[in-house]
């Protein structure tokens, strides 16, 4: 068997082809790692959001809370059902918030992109005791003043500590505090009290979704079976973890399709990149597989060395792949 050794002497010898080469089949790596390196990093994002015993009420046939409208009305309903848990006061445990998504203009880049904004309750904080405030502090009922998620601060404009920017045309709100949530998606929301946001958008009247935590995660079979009973409401529950879940589904599937097929025509290239260099490698080398030969190695232990070399620039290109994405 010819000596390893022998292979790694042969691709330092000649640095530029086995450069090249790697970083070609490293480019091929690179998109597929990092395409399904980000598909997972929306999946574990959106899921850090949810909580079993969590219940969201949207619209029935609403996909997200964007697209879901609830009637103030109905927000004494969904929350009035045994499996509903109760503070020891004996009020319900429920979050009824209003979406909105606004124009926001980032900072080191032009253009602006989608920000989402959420219409959020006083007693926001004591239902998501997960949420913590990591700089300044909670607004003041009633002003018009507002949180940021710790991921928003900084790379968009007027969304640093003691800043000002508009939900809306016209309507500034100060930033007061910055917060985290275990790396959630709320860390990529602003919260801004629910009047303020209903007031700007000609929300008044309405949610675009209920949450409403529950006795324990087995009551959610109950609750729900109570919710969508009522054919009149027009109301469905779903749990907090698999609503995320459904919103994570899409974009997740779309990134990896696109990586995937953009790979497999990338690896094309690739492959033809890496058969060119074993070929001009071998036919440079004849001299080389000659003298193997002679000295005695078999044909079939210097196609073994041929091949393990191809491998090993393979595996190069991997790894550079891999550290890159």
């Amino acid at each position: 068997m010819v000596p390893i050794r022998y292979n790694f002497r042969s691709l330092a010898v000649r640095k530029a082809t086995t450069l090249a080469t790697a970083l070609g089949i490293g480019l091929v790596v690179f998109v597929l790692a990092a395409s399904l390196m980000l598909s997972n990093g929306i999946k574990k994002t959106l899921g850090a959001s949810g909580h079993d015993d969590v219940a969201v009420v949207v619209r029935k046939g609403s996909d997200n809370e964007l697209g879901s409208t609830v009637e103030d009305a109905q927000v004494g309903l969904v929350t009035s059902f045994p499996q509903v848990k109760r503070t020891p006061e004996g009020k319900p445990m429920f979050a009824a918030e209003v979406v909105v998504v606004t124009a926001a203009e980032k900072i080191g880049a032009e253009g602006v992109t989608n920000l989402q904004i959420r219409g959020v309750g006083d007693d926001v904080l004591a239902f998501r005791p997960t949420v913590k405030i990591i700089d300044g502090r909670a607004p003041k009922p009633g002003a018009d003043e507002a949180l940021v998620g710790a991921r928003v601060r900084g790379r968009f404009r007027g969304m640093e500590l003691g800043q000002t920017f508009d939900i809306k045309k016209n309507r500034p709100v100060t930033v007061v505090g910055v917060f985290e949530d275990g790396a959630s998606s709320y860390e990529s929301e602003v919260w801004v009290a629910l009047d303020s946001v209903r007031s700007s958008y000609g929300r008044q009247g309405i949610r675009s979704a209920i949450r409403v935590r529950l006795t324990s995660p087995a009551a959610f079979g109950d609750y729900q079976r109570a919710v969508e009973q009522d054919k009149r409401v027009g109301l469905q529950a779903m749990r907090e973890t698999e609503y995320y879940e459904k919103q994570s589904e899409g974009t997740g599937l779309f990134i990896t399709v696109l990586g995937t097929l953009v790979s497999v025509f990338f690896s094309f290239g690739a492959i033809i990149g890496a058969a060119i260099t074993m070929y001009a490698a071998v036919a440079n080398r004849s001299r080389e597989v000659g003298i193997l030969r002679a000295i005695g190695f078999s044909r079939g232990a210097i196609l073994f060395s041929f091949v393990a070399e191809s491998v090993m620039l393979a595996l190069l290109g991997g790894v550079l792949g891999v550290l890159g994405a």
